[in-house]
């Protein structure tokens, strides 16, 4: 199905030089002399990797359907992650290079979203806050509480995050998957 850039929205999939793409950002420029154009920033569905395109104002693009699907992720072995549907109990191993930089969030039965377009799985979407637990950071000495310090911690699944200084080893810790940052301590 064609759609129009002058009806993009942000999170919508097409199809562009035979990739997927999800738009990140767009802009419509009304410039005083010339014709109307979009200013985009896609993200590559593969690589995650954001370009930016430029397209002329009412070019027709390809809309490619996407669909999430809810699955469970199992255990880790080696370089294989693996995943049960939670409606048909189907098992699904899916490599580190197609999960990218969501495997250092994804622990033993956590619900992740698989985006499916077509028939094809183009990615995986861990849960948007994850608790885990600190296994090694620097000791916080009493009346450590400056606002603004912070030091790096290796969470359970080997992700390194900057905490706050009051955070030992053994506590537990919500962390926002989007952007790595530290929500506070559970």
């Amino acid at each position: 199905m064609a759609v129009s850039t002058n009806n993009l929205k942000n999170g919508m999939c097409i199809s562009y030089n035979d990739k997927l793409w999800t738009v990140v950002e767009f802009q419509h420029v009304k410039p005083g002399k010339g014709g109307a154009f979009v200013r985009t920033k896609l993200k590559d569905l593969k690589t995650g990797r954001v370009v930016d395109v430029t397209f002329r104002a009412g070019e027709k693009l390809d809309d490619v359907r996407t669909e999430t699907k809810r699955m469970q992720f199992l255990y880790k072995d080696g370089d294989s992650f693996h995943f049960m549907d939670n409606d048909t109990y189907e098992q699904v191993d899916l490599g580190r290079d197609f999960i990218g930089d969501a495997a250092k969030w994804l622990k033993d039965g956590d619900e992740v979203q698989i985006l499916i377009a077509g028939v094809e799985r183009i990615g995986v979407e861990p849960p948007m806050f994850v608790e885990l637990e600190v296994t090694a950071t620097e000791p916080g000495f009493k009346g450590d509480t400056v606002q603004g310090s912070g030091k790096p911690a290796t969470l359970e699944t080997g992700a390194v995050v900057t905490v706050p200084t009051f955070v030992n080893a053994g506590d537990t810790v919500r962390i926002d998957t989007r952007d790595g940052s530290y929500i506070t301590r559970v």
